[in-house]
């Protein structure tokens, strides 16, 4: 038993806060979502993912990363549906990745290529916060976008794990898949480690979205729902932890 679930858990909480105290996040959480620059996050996720789920796929027979591949949590299929609704039919010609996209996507390649067990940070770090965190952030978007009833928010959507109870049951066997891993314990904090950096990525393109955001608000109101940091709210409330 590695024990990994309960390390990755505690050793990315600084890490997790820190995700919400960035600028684009706080006007997030707090209902401000702005369709360009959620459209422009949408696709340098489809980016992530997408490079993400090439990979495990590419290692879904090794030792290690191949008892972590889960076909059902797959994002990129959905994402496709959400580009397609934000940018139209020409989706594909029209996303571009921000710098820091393009600098995630260079890091999965590299680990994929070097180190591919360090993939497994990357699939904790995004797809539990998307089954946990993320389906809060599903409503403040389609609240704060007046979406209509089936378009907008597919990325949010899990087909094969349609209710709390049954996304309860897939993280806990998640949890599982990660201690039963035979690591040790130099792989045990690299992989931690990894998540951290994960996190530091995600942060940075959110980052790179702030000025869009700033644009459409007043100094003012942009100053007061910024100026305050949050402490660890989605993880307290919507339970982010692996």
């Amino acid at each position: 038993m590695s024990n990994l679930a309960t390390r990755l858990r505690e050793g990315t909480q600084k890490s997790h806060t820190a995700a919400e105290n960035t600028t684009f996040m706080k006007c997030f959480l707090k209902g401000i979502v702005e369709t360009v620059p959620f459209r422009k996050l949408l696709s340098n996720l489809y980016l992530v993912y997408t490079t993400l789920e090439e990979e495990f796929r590419r290692h879904q027979e090794h030792p290690v990363v191949g008892k972590l591949y889960f076909p059902e949590l797959n994002r990129q299929q959905n994402l496709e549906q959400d580009l397609a609704f934000y940018y139209g039919e020409n989706w594909r010609s029209e996303i571009v990745p921000l710098k820091a996209g393009q600098v995630y996507v260079d890091r999965l390649k590299e680990i994929s290529n070097t180190d591919p067990a360090l993939l497994i940070a990357h699939s904790y770090t995004r797809y539990m916060g998307d089954l946990s965190g993320g389906q809060a952030l599903k409503h403040i978007v389609r609240s704060a976008l007046d979406l209509p009833s089936d378009r907008g928010t597919a990325f949010y959507e899990f087909e094969q794990l349609p209710t709390i109870e049954a996304k309860k049951e897939f993280k806990e066997k998640y949890r599982q898949a990660l201690d039963s891993l035979s690591l040790d314990e130099d792989m045990v904090a690299r992989i931690v480690e990894e998540a951290n950096y994960a996190f530091t990525l995600n942060r940075n393109v959110v980052d790179e979205l702030e000025a869009d955001v700033r644009a459409v608000l007043d100094p003012h109101v942009f100053e007061l729902l910024t100026k305050q940091d949050r402490v660890g709210s989605t993880t307290a409330r919507h339970g982010h932890a692996a």
